[in-house]
């Protein structure tokens, strides 16, 4: 029997291939460190195989990811100068090919199959959280949390925020038919109740924050292109002169003791010491992609054993760009910080110079979440994680350019 190329590989048409396809990666980044090398083999060959199928609609041309592809390109080649060679380079061989399958994605994958491959995807790794998960106790802060089936309550916390927020944008972005508005709202309440759980703080905070940026990107985007750039400019003004008061009033305070937290941030400031204290080692280019958290490394094992991780793996200066500057110098830093901001800014102005795109609108409020994210985090700078992979399938989305021009219209008008 054959199968038509348009239910794999056309944008529209290949929803539940598409579906499917994103859901069985959202799981595989969740728990490839339980699963081993199968569940990665498995994530390979929901993509790779597809440059077979239609290799010019698949493959594209690449020169159009010019600005997307240095950060991974350094981090490769890092293998030449790091301290751990062999760590790096298979890491770096890792982390380019889960770029390649996310790049792939965004040639294929539109945003309405986008968002319910994800979300489908979040159900089953919460679930499996739920049904295998456990509670973990935090020797810095003396308090015990869900991290589900995680090491981190961070990363369930982190699939959670993603359920929620692509449960929301059924609603207020997409405009889906009733059916899927019906499978959104349990997604949401599972997503909602594990984000409770996980206990959080950066988690609660970037999805609140996403939250009230979309809603109000959503009323500016009723307006004309022109008019939505005065807003922008007047809002930002606004937005500066309320978290300046904020900030003089004592509200970080506030915020950190709802959740427990101190001006520490459980130890983050010591760890963001420590990551510049060693970035001196080698400030231009870093110590190797991936080269500093090895096993037998004094430093590494050192910092393990004042943060009581006895696993000795899965640690990190909880900053990406620390995390950056340290493997991979101020060169890195530089190349990380225009992809994520190139993202966040291209979104943005799609949104204040174009007609009304979904896809704009809910790509843009992932830009952001991983913006926020990015100075508590390591979300995007790892071999299969779901981070990664949203970040270069946004980025994947604007390298290619729009061969129809956007008809103006409201998130009311799109069709379900």
């Amino acid at each position: 029997m054959r199968i038509a190329k348009s239910l794999l590989v056309e944008p529209g048409k290949n929803f539940w291939y598409g579906t499917l396809a994103v859901g069985l990666s959202v799981f595989v980044f969740a728990y490839s460190t339980n699963f081993g090398f199968l569940s990665i083999l498995v994530f390979y060959g929901l993509w790779l195989p597809l440059v077979l199928v239609d290799y010019r609609k698949v493959i594209g041309n690449y020169a159009r990811f010019y600005w997307v592809l240095p950060f991974v390109l350094l981090a490769c080649m890092s293998f030449l100068w790091s301290a751990a060679p062999p760590v790096t380079l298979r890491a770096g061989i890792q982390y380019l090919t889960t770029i390649i399958c996310a790049l792939i994605a965004s040639r294929i994958i539109d945003a309405r199959t986008f968002a319910s491959g994800v979300s489908m995807g979040v159900a089953l790794v919460l679930l499996y959280s739920l049904g295998f998960g456990q509670y973990q106790y935090d020797a810095l802060d003396g308090s015990y949390s869900f991290v589900g089936a995680f090491a981190s309550k961070n990363q369930l916390g982190f699939f959670a925020s993603l359920g929620v927020y692509f449960a929301f944008a059924s609603f207020f972005v997409l405009q889906t038919s009733k059916i899927w508005r019906c499978i959104a709202v349990v997604c949401g309440i599972l997503s909602a109740y594990c984000l409770v759980a996980s206990s959080s703080a950066t988690s609660v905070i970037a999805t609140l924050a996403i939250f009230t940026a979309t809603l109000i990107v959503g009323v500016v985007l009723k307006f004309s292109p022109k008019h939505r750039r005065s807003f922008f400019v007047v809002g930002v003004a606004v937005a500066l002169v309320l978290v300046a008061v904020a900030i003089n009033a004592g509200a970080i305070d506030l915020v950190l003791g709802a959740f427990g937290k101190n001006s520490t941030l459980t130890g983050r400031t010591y760890l963001w010491q420590e990551g510049f204290r060693a970035s001196r080692e080698a400030p231009l280019m870093g110590i190797g992609y991936q080269a500093y958290w090895v096993q037998g490394f004094s430093e590494a094992e050192r910092l393990w054993a004042e943060f009581y991780i006895p696993a000795r793996t899965g640690f990190h200066f909880h900053n990406t760009y620390i995390e950056v500057l340290v493997e991979l110098g101020y060169v890195g830093v530089v190349l990380i910080s225009l992809l994520l901001g190139g993202v966040v800014i291209g979104f943005l102005r799609r949104l204040l110079t174009e007609g009304y795109t979904p896809q704009g609108h809910l790509m843009f409020g992932i830009a952001l979440l991983l913006l926020i994210r990015s100075f508590f985090e390591i979300d995007f700078i790892q071999p299969y994680t779901i981070g990664s992979f949203l970040l270069y399938y946004s980025a994947g989305l604007l390298a290619i350019p729009q061969r129809t021009p956007f008809k103006m219209m409201q998130p009311t008008q799109l069709q379900t």
